[in-house]
C-alpha cells in the first residue's frame, strides 16, 4: 500500500507543461460502476479463487478476452472490480470477458507458487468450460493492467516452463495474443524499477526466496525469461505513467523482438496509469483497436 500511495502522489503532482494524469481517486470517481457481472465461477476453495463471466446477449459463440487486474500483485490494493467498466464496455461490443480474481502476495496462499497457480487454473478453466458457456476459446486474447500485464504475458509463455517447475502444465490454455496495459512484464527488472510504486519487497514476495529446488526464481515467473513466447504481444503505456513509463515497455519489446517474437508498443499521449482502464479515454479507444486486431485470426 505504501508503494501505491507514493505513485498516487506522483500522479497528483503532474508537470507544469501539461495537465496532470488521472489519479486513482479520480479514476474511481469517474468510472460509473456497471451492473453486477454475470455468473461467478469458482476454480478453487478460497473465496478469491473465482472468475467473473461477462457475456453478451445472444447465442454465441462469442470472442473472449481473458482479463487480469493489477494492484501490485496485492489483494489489499485492488481486486477484479477495478476492471468492471472495461469488461462491460467490451461486452456491449459483443466480446465476452473472463475476468480473473486471484490470491495476492499479501493473503494466505498467495505469492509463489500460489498466485501463479491461481491465474493458470482460472485460464485453464476457460479452456474446459468456455465452449459449454458459449465462448469461442480457439482464439483467446489476454488483457492485463499493471501487475495483470505481467500475468497475461506469463500466461502467453507458460508453455515454455520447464517440467521440473511447480508451475508447469502439460496442456496450458493457448493464448493467441496478449495486451499489457501499463504492465511490468519483466519482473526481474521491475524488482528495482517499480519498487517506488509497489514496495521494495513485493517482487520478492511474488517469486519466493531462492532454494535448492528453485534456485533461479525468475526462470518460471518472468515472461522475459521465457522468450520467445511465440505469441503476438502488444504493450500500451501512458506517456506520463510513473508506475510503468514507456521505457519499461520499450525495453521488454526490444528483448522479445530480438528473440523473434511479434511485439509492438504504443504510447498514449497525456495519459498516466489509470486512463488505460477508463472507458471513453483516447488511451482506451486505442486499445480497443488493438484488442479487435488481436481477436482477428
Amino acid at each position: 500500500m505504501r508503494g501505491w500511495a507514493t505513485a498516487l502522489a506522483l500522479f497528483a503532482m503532474g508537470t507544469p507543461a501539461m495537465a496532470a494524469p488521472m489519479t486513482y481517486p479520480e479514476f474511481k470517481a469517474r468510472v460509473v460502476q456497471p451492473p453486477a457481472p454475470g455468473p461467478i465461477l469458482s476454480y478453487g476453495a478460497d473465496p478469491l479463487q473465482h472468475v467473473e463471466l461477462w457475456k453478451p446477449e445472444g447465442k454465441g459463440p462469442f470472442p473472449v478476452v481473458l482479463m487480469i487486474h493489477g494492484g501490485c500483485w496485492q489483494t489489499a490494493v485492488a481486486k477484479a472490480d477495478i476492471m468492471h467498466a472495461l469488461a462491460a464496455d467490451l461486452m456491449k461490443r459483443g466480446i465476452a470477458v473472463w475476468n480473473i480474481e486471484y490470491r495476492g502476495v499479501d493473503v494466505p496462499g498467495g505469492g509463489y507458487p500460489g498466485s501463479f497457480q491461481d491465474v493458470a487454473a482460472a485460464a485453464d478453466m476457460l479452456g474446459r468450460e468456455g465452449p459449454k458457456l458459449g465462448l469461442d476459446t480457439r482464439h483467446v486474447v489476454a488483457v492485463g493492467h499493471s501487475a495483470g500485464g505481467h500475468f497475461v504475458m506469463w500466461l502467453a509463455g507458460r508453455h515454455r516452463i520447464a517440467k521440473t517447475s511447480p508451475l508447469y502444465s502439460a496442456h496450458p490454455l493457448p493464448i493467441a495474443g496478449a495486451l499489457s496495459q501499463g504492465g511490468l512484464p519483466d519482473i526481474e527488472q521491475a524488482r528495482t524499477q517499480a519498487a517506488h510504486a509497489c514496495g521494495d519487497d513485493t517482487i520478492d514476495r511474488l517469486v519466493g526466496a531462492p532454494n535448492p529446488q528453485h534456485p533461479d526464481v525468475f526462470a518460471d515467473t518472468s515472461p522475459a525469461r521465457l522468450k520467445p513466447l511465440g505469441v503476438r504481444q502488444r504493450l500500451m503505456s501512458g506517456a506520463l505513467d510513473p508506475v510503468a513509463p514507456p521505457p519499461v515497455g520499450d525495453a521488454y519489446a526490444k528483448a522479445m523482438k530480438a528473440a523473434g517474437d511479434d511485439v509492438a508498443t504504443e504510447v498514449a499521449p497525456g495519459a498516466g496509469h489509470f486512463e488505460l482502464i477508463t472507458p471513453g479515454t483516447p488511451a482506451w479507444e486505442a486499445q480497443l483497436r488493438t484488442i479487435e486486431a488481436l481477436l482477428r485470426r
